[in-house]
């Protein structure tokens, strides 16, 4: 079961940041723009503490009144034992309403420091999550390429609820409970120095008893997380691959994975929350003994007229104060550990190198037939292993290009650096005679729109993921797109048509459906250049010719680049290039390049040889 309370994060692993202070500092200059709002916050949550620490103090008397009364009408002799006890009720009453007003004052102290504190943590996070979206903006898609979704998506979302829960409760709480120890310990002195030092006993026995348990559970709560991240592995690659599983009848096998992992989980996670479970009642143990010699040595003291009933009541009450902030400010520096961890860990994204406005000093060419022209280009993701290799193509305006090769033969490169994802690094890329390092990163892409294999829709609408190609796009021309991509009869047939809304993975209409989607998509961004990864693979025939009608219509007119893995639908190309370990071993048309009897027919004639 989780454990709840004050000692909840005891003795559990917590991320520790590298450099503790210097991101703590940078998080703490996001806190600058609202830092008299912090001050009155800070002012509130400690006028809070105090009213709740006297108030025990005025109690007090409120008990020793009528414990004096008691006692001076125990004193009478029975004679004169009549009437009410000597009691001063009216003392008493002002001494109940003054411990109301001053509970009230406290509470509506800590409701006004719980409210703006929520509104300034919203906005520092507001503020940090904007930054780091705009930064993400501006990575290069290296960055991307080199850190996994899911990675991204805990700094984005996890990290930065990290933060937002920790400026909301734990800064307040942190002061709220160091005010407290240092008031209550105050109080506790005023009242007996005696008494403070047989309760101020049991404070070392409580950091005794957390320096000797926490170790342990810390190293089950670690075993507990590693084997929470296997099953949760275990699980999710089950789920995603539910009918892969189902086809081979493997669901025994991996039912017995799991229990085997759950069983793990299991006694880990037992022995971890058992082992910090004791913590909580071995202190309450240690703190209850404080309470009894105190209670002992405090009804001496009241016995001897040393001391007042009352006083005795306010201080054991200040005994059971006492230890709770210590637990808390335990529980705290772990949780700011783990906060100012996540802080770093956003900042590490905010302090990633950017993509860079670039200017290189190669002449325009002024007037050019070509549109896409690479001259010696050169370009490789790891400096010591290039991927191209003084490439050099033209490609005229209208002209469509299709692109051939292996498995690792730089096609996807090819396309990466059309569409500027990534710069050459030797040669000269030009569009329309001008080289594309000279052209912001937003100019290039105006030219280009694609169509991928994998295909892309956001969750939404059918019509809003037709208008993401042209978002000024007028409804009339969203409806064209479509018709032109032979989309709009399977629309129209969905029961909510255009409205249809895709879900996450757009699983609710067919791979066919959705590569029509993304056609459709791509007429509305009427491109000057087109990129296609041929992607009619995984689809009914039926289907396939539509893909291929609307692509043939999409392509009309358009310089276009093809990456083609069935040879048979590029025969109409108006050139071909053959690549191979980065470079083009071949070009030409269908006709020229079979009739060359090289690399291309090879790759052709293979796929259309079959087996005896």
């Amino acid at each position: 079961m989780p454990q709840h309370g004050p000692a909840r994060n005891i003795g559990k692993t917590v991320d520790k940041p590298k450099n503790f202070w210097q991101t703590a500092w940078r998080l703490c200059k996001y806190m600058a723009p609202w830092k008299w709002f912090l001050a009155l916050v800070f002012i509130f949550a400690i006028g809070s503490v105090i009213f709740q620490i006297i108030s025990p103090k005025v109690l007090g008397e409120a008990t020793t009144e009528i414990f004096n009364g008691v006692v001076k009408y125990q004193r009478l002799q029975p004679a004169k034992r009549t009437g009410a006890l000597p009691i001063d009720f009216d003392k008493i009453k002002v001494i109940l309403l003054t411990v109301g007003g001053m509970y009230l004052v406290s509470a509506l102290l800590g409701f006004f420091q719980q409210l703006i504190m929520a509104n300034i943590s919203q906005k520092i996070v507001f503020k940090l999550r904007a930054d780091l979206k705009d930064k993400m903006q501006r990575l290069p898609i290296n960055y991307y390429d080199t850190h996994s979704n899911g990675d991204i998506m805990s700094r984005a979302v996890n990290d930065m609820d990290n933060i937002a829960g920790t400026l909301q409760q734990s800064l307040t709480q942190m002061v709220t409970s160091i005010v407290t120890f240092v008031g209550v310990l105050i109080m506790m002195f005023t009242i007996s120095w005696q008494l403070t030092l047989i309760a101020c006993i049991t404070v070392p026995l409580g950091i005794l008893v957390v320096a000797l348990i926490a170790p342990r559970s810390q190293k089950y709560f670690a075993k507990q997380q590693q084997s929470l991240g296997l099953l949760n592995d275990q699980v999710e690659e089950n789920f995603a691959g539910h009918t892969v599983v189902k086809t081979f009848n493997k669901e025994e096998e991996s039912l017995e994975k799991f229990n085997e992992q759950n069983e793990l989980y299991y006694k880990s996670s037992w022995k971890a929350q058992f082992i910090s479970g004791l913590i909580m009642p071995v202190m309450n143990f240690v703190k209850n003994l404080g309470y009894v010699f105190v209670a002992v040595v405090g009804g001496i003291k009241v016995a001897h007229g040393n001391l007042s009933l009352g006083d005795v009541q306010a201080f054991l009450q200040y005994v059971n104060q006492f230890t709770q902030p210590i637990t808390q400010i335990a529980n705290i520096a772990n949780t700011i550990q783990a906060t100012v961890a996540s802080a770093e860990r956003i900042f590490q994204v905010l302090d990633e190198e950017e993509m860079q406005k670039t200017h290189v000093a190669i002449p325009d060419k002024a007037e050019t037939e070509y549109k896409i022209e690479f001259e010696d280009a050169a370009f490789g993701y790891d400096s010591k292993q290039p991927v191209l290799k003084n490439l050099n193509l033209a490609v005229t305006t209208g002209e469509k290009i299709a692109i051939v090769g292996p498995t690792g033969a730089g096609k996807t490169t090819l396309v990466n650096l059309l569409e500027r994802f990534y710069d050459i690094q030797g040669g000269t890329l030009r569009l329309a005679g001008r080289d594309t390092r000279n052209l912001s990163r937003e100019a290039v892409r105006s030219h280009f729109a694609m169509v991928l294999q994998d295909t892309w829709l956001f969750t939404g609408t059918i019509y809003d993921n037709i208008k993401y190609g042209r978002e000024t796009a007028r409804e009339k021309e969203v409806l064209q797109a479509a018709k032109a991509a032979h989309a709009d009869s399977f629309i129209r047939q969905l029961p909510q048509g255009y409205q249809t809304i895709l879900n996450e993975e757009a699983s609710n209409i067919s791979q066919g459906q959705r590569q029509l989607l993304t056609i459709a998509r791509a007429f509305l961004a009427d491109p000057e250049i087109l990129i296609l990864d041929e992607a009619t693979s995984s689809v009914d025939t039926r289907t396939e010719i539509l893909i291929q009608k609307a692509m043939a219509k999409l392509l009309k007119g358009r310089t276009s680049f093809i990456v083609a893995h069935r040879l048979s639908t590029i025969r109409d190309a108006d050139k071909i290039i053959v690549m191979n370990h980065g470079a083009i071993i071949e070009a030409g048309n269908h006709a020229a390049l079979l009739a060359k009897k090289g690399f291309y027919a090879d790759l052709y004639n293979s796929q259309f040889t079959t087996s005896a």
